[in-house]
C-alpha cells in the first residue's frame, strides 16, 4: 500500500503516537525512527507492528519482519520523521513489560537509579552511556519522561533498547535493591559525603541520580548507605544529570576492570 495524503489516518495516528505520551500509554505502542534505532529494537525483542517505508531513500540494509509495511511519499515522511532525508525508514513498536521481580541480575550487578528526570534528552544521554559501560538496568523511579519519547530513542541511538529501562515507584525499587544485596549510594552534598574514587563500587551496586535543581529526594536520603561527589575544580557545583552518570559509569568501569 502506497500512502501520499498526511490525511490517511494511519498517520494521523502515527503523528499521536509521536506527539503524545498519554496516546502511547494507552494504545501500548511507540515509534522509532532510523536504521540503526530499529535494528536495535528488532535485535531486542521489541514486538514490530508495522513499518513506513520511504521508498527513494531506504537503503534495504536490515531485513524487516512480515508485519504490514506501507511506502509513504516524501511529504508523508517529512510529516512522520524528525530528520527528514536520512535513512527512510519510521517502525511501530509494542511496549515490552519489564517485571522487576523476575529481572536475572549479573554476578556483580551495577544499576542506575534515576529520580523524576525531566528532558527526554538526558534520559537519553543517561541510556547510551548505561550501555557503553555495561550497565545492568536502568530504574526510572517517579517517572515524569517517557522512555518511548521519541527524543529519548533519538538521543539514546537506540540504546535504549539494548539495557532493561524499568519504571517503578521508589518503594518497591528499594525493596528489590535490598532484596538482592545491592548497596545504594546517591550523589548529593552532606557532611559524610566522599569523593567517588573512595567509594568501594566493585561491588553490587546501585546509584541514585536526582533532579539537577532539587537532587535526590528525602525518602533515599536516609536509606542509601554512602553519598559520593564527583570531584569539581570549577566555579559552579553541578553537572548535567547526564554528565554525573557518564563520569560515575567510567569509574565503575575503572574499579571493576582497570585497577582489576
Amino acid at each position: 500500500m502506497y500512502i501520499e495524503s498526511d490525511k490517511n489516518p494511519r498517520i494521523k495516528n502515527l503523528v499521536k503516537l509521536l506527539e503524545k505520551s498519554k496516546e502511547r500509554k494507552s494504545q501500548k505502542r511507540f515509534v522509532v525512527e532510523g536504521r540503526q534505532e530499529n535494528f536495535f529494537a528488532l535485535r531486542n525483542k521489541f514486538q514490530p507492528v508495522e513499518y513506513y517505508i520511504q521508498p527513494e531513500i531506504f537503503q534495504d540494509l536490515i531485513e524487516l519482519p512480515a508485519v504490514a509495511t506501507y511506502e509513504v511519499s516524501q511529504s508523508v515522511y517529512n510529516k512522520i520523521a524528525y530528520r527528514k532525508i536520512t535513512e527512510g525508514i519510521v517502525g511501530v513498536y509494542e511496549y515490552k513489560s519489564y517485571d522487576l521481580s523476575k529481572i536475572e541480575l549479573s554476578g556483580n550487578p551495577f544499576i542506575l537509579v534515576i529520580e523524576s528526570v525531566e528532558k527526554p534528552g538526558n534520559l537519553g544521554a543517561i541510556c547510551r552511556s548505561a550501555d557503553a559501560f555495561g550497565v545492568d538496568m536502568v530504574i526510572l523511579c517517579e517517572e515524569k519522561s517517557d522512555p518511548y519519547n521519541p527524543n529519548v530513542i533519538r538521543s539514546s541511538v537506540g540504546s535504549v533498547f539494548t539495557i532493561p529501562v524499568i519504571s517503578s515507584n521508589n518503594e518497591k525499587i528499594y525493596e528489590f535493591l535490598k532484596k538482592n544485596g545491592i548497596s545504594i549510594y546517591a550523589t548529593y552534598m552532606n557532611e559524610t559525603s566522599i569523593c567517588i574514587q573512595d567509594a568501594e563500587l566493585s561491588t553490587p551496586s546501585a546509584i541514585v541520580f536526582g533532579t539537577e535543581h532539587s537532587g535526590v529526594s528525602g525518602f533515599w536520603k536516609d536509606k542509601i548507605e554512602q553519598n559520593i561527589l564527583i570531584p569539581m575544580r570549577g566555579k559552579v557545583d553541578s553537572l548535567n544529570v547526564s554528565n554525573a552518570v557518564a563520569v560515575a559509569c567510567y569509574e565503575v568501569v575503572r574499579q571493576r576492570i582497570i585497577l582489576k
